[in-house]
């Protein structure tokens, strides 16, 4: 049966978290008539996530009560191309959401500024050391086609929809106290102030700056304080109940898509969200060069399209990579002969560390937590040190925080205890309120080697190639987390009554990433931001080369991965397009930049 056809819209977006429902917000507010597919179900604040249901540890955090349907959608994995890739059965090592808000409701929060120099990656490194110092066999680093002065307005703007809470560091060129003195130019101070920090993280702070570093509280969308953002929304004083990731927050004090900027937007003459709809493609024009809208199979299962004259892709980022590659929109990225673009790039995230238990006289109380609570340093991080003398290029900000204590997920012993029985029960009660840790949350530089494509064996619900993830941890993420787990145990040393320290290490010598166990949902790169279409899918605005009217949105866009969670960087960067958008191609659809 053929598909149906629907009156043509202005727009047409694809998802509705947070770089999709700002799309339409900014997009409705300009007179274009919106639609949203959503392909999972609509929920919301007030009435989906309000506590005691919510604090249920098992259902969400463990069961993956708002994470995507692995049945339904997933992905096949292999560590290098030698390998043959297997269906991910279950999820586990990051955590794709579904549903209205998509993963902007389980968030943690975190919300960081990328580094000037993250965004001008491959230049910083020329300029410093000369081109011999990167390993292109190794790695493809590469600039984003956008400085950091040019995205810092709307760096600015997405903090203030999001009340971001912290304390700024450089502020307009003055270096603060208190803050992080690394970061970037802020044209203004953060919206709300930084969050009162517990007994671990303040230890963590302490023992930072007896070595000589400068701690900082980490920027955090758990509200400090009532608030009203520039949409109207209203948001609430963050409880520090400790259920934060892999949770919807009832209180209205984490900022999410949902009450930031759906509440404000949902009854405007110009936006429609249809959910339960899966989009099957892009169609194309017969020429090639543009989009004509899209398929989708609607709640009933039909075969839909939606004419638009903007298709904006705004899927979680791998599933944008998938749907590009199952439309023919772009080249696929060709390992072999390293030609093509689309799945180049894709880049995760390096984590080590230290697990700390301290003796009887610290009492830390991890119930009391939230999802961006804690204190960081930033010396170690893009640009900020001496990489000819560390041996690594990228980094990462070391830190410790205090996120939850929650029954199943929080159970801390010493590490020669016993898996199960009376020891391990007796360790647990001992240990549950004298722990914390010491974090290095690294960068993944993108290499030649890490990409994805479309699997030749396994296919979806509807028929399509799965997605195939071809990924391990590039040698320069591997010394860079060998010497931050170094870095780690030596902060933790330094906080003083400790007990235990546990060193751990994702990314260790001899061991290979595993599709697992939870590490981050940062998946990053695929259809990457430059200003050259032989190394990126999408011009400096966001602009697919090949065809004008298609957008790209989301942490898919990233060249290479930072040392910081994703979050801030692709909402600035979707502030960023919808500005060109608004005053440049609406008027005038083109090419924004020549080819």
């Amino acid at each position: 049966m053929a598909a149906r056809t629907l009156p043509k819209t202005d727009v047409v977006i694809i998802g509705s978290g947070w770089t999709g429902l700002a799309a339409a917000y900014e997009l409705a507010q300009a007179g274009q008539r919106c639609v949203v597919l959503e392909r999972g179900k609509p929920r919301h604040d007030a009435t989906s996530f309000a506590g005691p249901e919510e604090h249920d540890d098992l259902k969400y955090a463990h069961q993956y009560g708002h994470m995507m349907d692995v049945r339904e959608q997933t992905l096949t994995f292999r560590n290098n191309s030698d390998q043959t890739a297997l269906p991910m059965r279950r999820l586990g090592s990051f955590l794709p959401g579904q549903g209205l808000g998509g993963a902007g409701i389980h968030w943690n929060g975190q919300s960081w500024r990328p580094l000037p120099a993250d965004l001008e990656m491959r230049s910083h490194y020329v300029e410093r050391y000369g081109e011999q110092f990167l390993d292109d066999d190794d790695m493809t680093v590469q600039d984003w086609g956008v400085s950091y002065d040019e995205l810092e307005p709307f760096l600015d703007f997405y903090e203030k929809v999001a009340g971001i809470g912290g304390n700024a560091g450089n502020l307009n060129g003055e270096i603060r106290d208190g803050g992080n003195p690394f970061e970037g130019p802020r044209s203004e101070d953060y919206p709300n102030p930084a969050m009162k920090q517990p007994v671990a993280t303040t230890l963590f702070a302490e023992g930072a700056a007896e070595l000589g570093y400068k701690p900082f509280p980490i920027p955090s969308a758990n509200m400090t304080r009532a608030y009203e953002n520039p949409y109207g929304a209203q948001l609430h004083p963050c409880t520090y109940c400790g259920f934060c990731e892999r949770f919807g927050c009832g209180y209205y004090a984490k900022a999410d898509p949902i009450i930031c900027i759906y509440d404000r937007i949902r009854d405007h003459e110009n936006f429609e969200i249809r959910f339960n709809s899966w989009v099957m493609r892009v169609e194309k024009s017969s020429d090639g060069k543009t989009a004509t809208g899209v398929t989708y199979l609607d709640e009933d299962g039909r075969e839909v399209f939606q004419p638009a004259d903007i298709v904006c892709m705004n899927a979680y980022g791998l599933w944008n990579v998938h749907l590009m590659l199952v439309s023919g929109l772009g080249t696929p990225y060709d390992p072999q002969s390293r030609t093509g673009t689309v799945g180049r790039n894709y880049a995760y995230q390096t984590l080590a560390g230290a697990n700390v238990l301290f003796d009887e006289e610290i009492i830390t109380n991890p119930f009391m937590g939230a999802g961006a609570l804690g204190m960081a340093i930033d010396e170690f991080n893009t640009g900020n040190y001496d990489a000819a003398e560390l041996g690594f290029v990228g980094g990462g900000y070391i830190g410790s925080t205090q996120t939850n204590g929650r029954p199943i997920g929080h159970q801390p012993t010493p590490p020669d205890t016993p898996a199960y029985g009376a020891e391990w029960k007796r360790a647990v009660r001992e240990y549950y309120s004298r722990s914390g840790g010491v974090l290095l949350h690294g960068s993944s530089v993108a290499s030649p080697n890490n990409y994805l494509d479309l699997d030749p064996t396994y296919v979806d619900a509807f028929g399509r190639p799965l997605l195939r993830m071809t990924f391990d941890f590039p040698e320069n993420d591997r010394r860079m987390a060998q010497w931050g787990q170094a870095k780690a145990r030596e902060i933790a040393e330094a906080m003083g009554h400790v007990e235990t320290i546990a060193d751990w290490n994702r990314a260790a010598p001899g061991q290979s990433y595993s599709i697992v166990p939870y590490q981050t949902t940062h998946n990053t790169g695929g259809a990457v931001i430059g200003t050259d279409p032989a190394t990126s899918v999408v011009n400096r605005y966001g602009q697919m080369w090949d065809h004008h009217n298609v957008f790209v949105f989301g942490a898919c866009l990233f060249p290479q991965n930072l040392g910081y969670n994703p979050t801030g960087p692709l909402m600035g960067l979707a502030y960023w397009t919808l500005h060109h958008m608004k005053t440049d191609y609406l008027e005038n659809p083109r090419p924004l930049m020549d080819a």
